[in-house]
């Protein structure tokens, strides 16, 4: 369930006023401008005069390369100079779902119990400068599988330069909406592997709150900073939105959804490096924040979690038509179950531990498999994760072969980009059991096709 919050009236009113305000000059603008919309390249590549493949690793996002990261550091706003349409682009995903088992009653309303075809999403977003140091990423999407259009991933960026001991620096804010989907790293939940993922198919219950349960539903606050291109700095504070405010966006979170308790710091810490063909990165990140378990506050107590994580990332940079990247974290989570303990008979304290490593290979900025291994083990407390044997552990495997056509400098085709991708997941553990895991073994099918609205 998404985590919220109520927050206090002045708070709730101005917050209520900024989403709106978000959601009306977008829509707007794209009503306006579609009459005139054109197919082009997505609008980061427009705005940079630069091929996909310049920033993205097999030529299509979200994963970075070095460029790519530079471009997110300083706002989104690197340009070629020349006059452009105001970057506004659109994504449709589609797909098709087949479990090892039918999941009678574990898909979503409308679809049957196996093999189900899809329209995963159709997005609208703003994504590059807004000013000359002011840039964003804010995405509006229309949700096909469960028929709604909310606030998606949003991200706005202010940044300047500086030196600092004789060194380079780079400082700036963020206003995002989803702890890690500011983080220039595909190691971090909100931007890493798998890059899409069945959105019919059952997943095991239990996840870390940084790992997507803030998702859309909270409003942060954060300076950065990176010095001598080495040390990075980050600190986030987040607040929920209140129930009008996320039913002014589309996040409608339904009976008994979990609400944040006041404010969430979240921090960042990275040493990254260069040397000769090879770059690599390893760092820190978490998150301290009070839940009141579906929002009832009669216990007088919340619920105090605190994730702790840390990441490395590798990548290979001495070709740039073929690439190696390697991506890990681990994720720690500490439970203090004051308010469950009370209103379910939990246990007083539980924790949670996530692993996930993946590797790929980009060949010639077109075809990367990946491979991921991902873990989870915890406590054994069925009150507090509602599964009946108790044990949230799951593991298993992915394995993906992506197919992206264009988005290269070569490309016979300058107008759109795309992909293709085949993923299979193979469950040793689903939920505490091994016995039956590998029937919610998964084959996903998906198409993902991208423009930019350009003059």
């Amino acid at each position: 369930m998404a985590c919220l919050a109520i927050l206090p009236r002045r708070t709730r009113s101005i917050s209520r006023y900024l989403a709106l305000a978000f959601l009306y000059v977008g829509l707007s603008a794209i009503l306006t401008l579609m009459p005139r919309m054109a197919w082009a390249v997505p609008s980061f590549a427009i705005q940079t005069g630069q091929p996909c493949a310049a920033c993205h690793v097999g030529a299509l996002g979200p994963q970075l390369k070095p460029t790519g990261r530079d471009f997110k550091l300083y706002g989104y706003v690197a340009s070629d100079n020349k006059p452009h349409f105001p970057p506004l682009a659109g994504l449709i995903e589609t797909s098709f779902t087949h479990t090892n088992s039918a999941q009678p009653g574990a898909t979503p309303q409308g679809f049957g119990a196996n093999d189900n075809a899809a329209l995963d999403q159709v997005s609208l977003f703003y994504a590059g400068r807004i000013f000359p140091m002011l840039g964003a990423f804010a995405e509006v999407t229309y949700d096909g599988v469960n028929n709604r259009i909310s606030w998606d991933k949003t991200d706005i960026r202010h940044s300047r330069e500086a030196k600092l001991f004789g060194e380079d620096m780079v400082y700036g804010l963020t206003l995002n909406n989803s702890p890690t989907v500011q983080d220039l790293w595909n190691s971090t939940p909100a931007w890493g592997f798998p890059y899409s993922a069945s959105p019919i198919a059952p997943r095991p219950t239990a996840s870390t709150l940084i790992d997507g349960k803030l998702a859309m539903s909270v409003v942060g606050l954060g300076a950065y900073t990176i010095w001598n291109g080495l040390l990075f700095l980050e600190l986030d504070g987040y607040r929920g939105f209140g129930s009008d405010v996320r039913n002014a966006l589309g996040m409608v979170p339904g009976v008994g959804a979990d609400t944040l308790d006041g404010f969430a710091p979240y921090w960042r810490v990275a040493l990254q490096h260069e040397f000769g063909d090879h770059y690599v990165e390893i760092g820190t990140y978490g998150i301290r924040a009070g839940i009141y378990p579906g929002g009832n506050r009669t216990a007088g107590h919340a619920n105090r979690i605190t994730d702790t994580a840390i990441d490395a990332n590798y990548q290979w940079l001495g070709d740039t038509d073929n690439f190696v990247s390697a991506h890990a974290t681990y994720i720690r989570e500490s439970l203090a179950l004051d308010a469950s303990r009370v209103l379910a008979s939990s246990n007083p304290s539980d924790t949670l531990r996530t692993f996930r490593a993946d590797l790929s290979y980009s060949l010639d900025n077109t075809y990367t498999p990946t491979i991921q291994y991902f873990q989870t083990r915890g406590s054994n407390d069925a009150a507090y994760w509602g599964i009946a044997n108790g044990s949230p552990n799951s593991e298993g495997w992915i394995a993906e072969i992506m197919y992206v056509p264009w988005g290269k400098a070569d490309s016979p085709i300058h107008g759109v980009n795309g992909r293709i991708s085949l993923q299979y997941v193979a469950y040793t553990k689903f939920d505490g059991s091994s016995q039956g895991a590998s029937g919610h073994n998964t084959l996903f099918l998906n198409f993902r096709a991208l423009m930019a609205f350009d003059r």
